[in-house]
């Protein structure tokens, strides 16, 4: 994965108010937030994750979508910085109660990462699409090394959500918009 190949087809896209918004999407487990990380050191952007939204039970973000585009995507396509209420991840497993706000100051160049970022509904606002791969045993593997220790059954949480990602990834076709395809 060539990050500053990235950067620079990024760089070549047209700006929206002047921001560009790279989106680094995938299965959960697939990498996604090491390439966000490395994107973000090389060219100084902030990330915004998903992961502040999404909850266990609605990967596919019926409830938390409308959330993520009125205080996240909206402020930046206009100027303005991101004010979002984070999930209470500490407080709450399953990702569905909100916790405290955190602002993301506007910045030219704006890493978006996580599952569904770069659904459907984002396209013509981001500049950048990429998709983040690995083999389902593998993000398995991941996930439960990650997850492991928490007071719920994490491998069966793990099941359930690679069903409905795929399921939904299926349905959007988020793969086949992808401006690259990286391979973890």
């Amino acid at each position: 994965m060539d990050v500053q190949r990235i950067l620079v087809s990024a760089a070549g896209r047209p700006a929206i108010n002047g921001v560009r918004i790279i989106g680094v999407d995938g299965p959960a487990g697939a990498g996604k937030s090491t390439l966000a990380a490395r994107l973000a050191q090389a060219s100084g952007a902030p990330i915004i994750e998903v992961d502040d939204f999404v909850s266990w039970d609605d990967p596919s973000g019926l409830r938390w979508w409308g959330r993520f585009e009125e205080q996240v995507l909206g402020p930046l396509l206009t100027g303005s910085d991101a004010r979002f209420q984070r999930r209470d991840w500490a407080g709450d497993w399953r990702g569905d109660s909100l916790g405290g706000w955190k602002t993301v100051p506007w910045h030219p160049l704006v890493i978006i990462e996580g599952v569904t970022c770069t659904r459907q509904a984002t396209v013509g606002r981001l500049a950048y699409a990429i998709w983040v791969e690995a083999p389902a045993e593998v993000r398995l593997r991941r996930g439960l090394a990650r997850d492991h220790g928490q007071p719920y059954d994490v491998e069966q949480l793990w099941r359930d959500w690679m069903i409905q990602e795929q399921e939904f990834f299926a349905i959007d076709a988020t793969r086949d918009r992808a401006d690259v395809i990286v391979p973890t």
